[in-house]
């Protein structure tokens, strides 16, 4: 990821615009955020009196704090998030990621309120949230405010190596190694539940056979470097459509 902070800001104000304008998250509430390099601190989005809300996020609504979430230099109105231990935790504990997604979509809270798992409805319609359904979603199961280092923790090692939790009664999260990539996550996760109840409502939700279960893995990319780049450049596109789509 370039470790320039302001590149960064757009970058998170723009996915902030985007999950915002695609009705990912509940009037204001929610927070993207990123590293900045090897330098202890990361970039987020605010909250405060002068904020405007996820989905009308501006690169001054995106301020830097250390990795105890303390807000460094952020103007008069602007504060860190109550939950910006979601992100501090997950730093400390997986020097992976480069970017955190913490949003509330309402019909993934849907399934967390009723215990019902994200079945593998589908395969090639949508490979990367199938993989998420084959993998298992971790389900972080109080429904409280993470606003404390300890409950940061608790849903870091409830979220395991995973690239997205539920989160009962309350939202997701999802990382990535670029703030593009958590966004991406969290627009795959939130397809994935959609389509869910969608099939739910017409009574017939089930998953995939087994035998294409199994073909699904073997045809999943590598960790080879063509392949990895051919993913990459799959992914960039897929953003760039969100934004175009949503005008971010």
């Amino acid at each position: 990821m370039n470790h320039d902070r302001e590149d960064i800001r757009q970058r998170i104000a723009v996915a902030c615009r985007v999950l915002g304008r695609l009705e990912l998250t509940k009037a204001a509430t929610g927070h993207v955020s990123a590293r900045v390099g090897d330098s202890g601190r990361l970039l987020i989005r605010a909250r405060g009196a002068d904020e405007l809300g996820v989905r009308y996020t501006s690169v001054d609504q995106v301020i830097e704090c250390d990795m105890d979430g303390h807000a460094v230099g952020a103007a008069k109105g602007l504060a860190s998030p109550q939950e910006v231990f979601i992100h501090t935790a997950l730093y400390r504990a997986r020097p992976e990621v480069q970017a955190v997604v913490h949003i509330h979509p309402p019909t993934v809270v849907l399934f967390t309120i009723c215990d019902k798992p994200l079945l593998p409805l589908y395969g090639a319609y949508d490979p990367a949230s199938t993989g998420m359904a084959l993998d298992g979603i971790p389900v972080y199961p109080r429904a409280i405010l993470i606003n404390s280092p300890s409950l940061g923790s608790d849903l870091a090692a409830a979220m395991e190596d995973a690239p997205v939790c539920m989160m009962r009664g309350h939202g997701i999260t999802t990382v990535g190694r670029s703030v593009e990539d958590a966004a991406l996550n969290a627009i795959r996760l939130n397809e994935l539940a959609l389509m869910n109840y969608q099939a739910n409502l017409l009574g017939g939700a089930r998953p995939i056979s087994e035998e294409d279960q199994t073909a699904f893995d073997e045809y999943r990319p590598s960790r080879s470097e063509s392949d990895v780049t051919a993913a990459a450049a799959r992914a960039a596109a897929l953003w760039r459509y969100y934004v175009a789509l949503t005008g971010s």
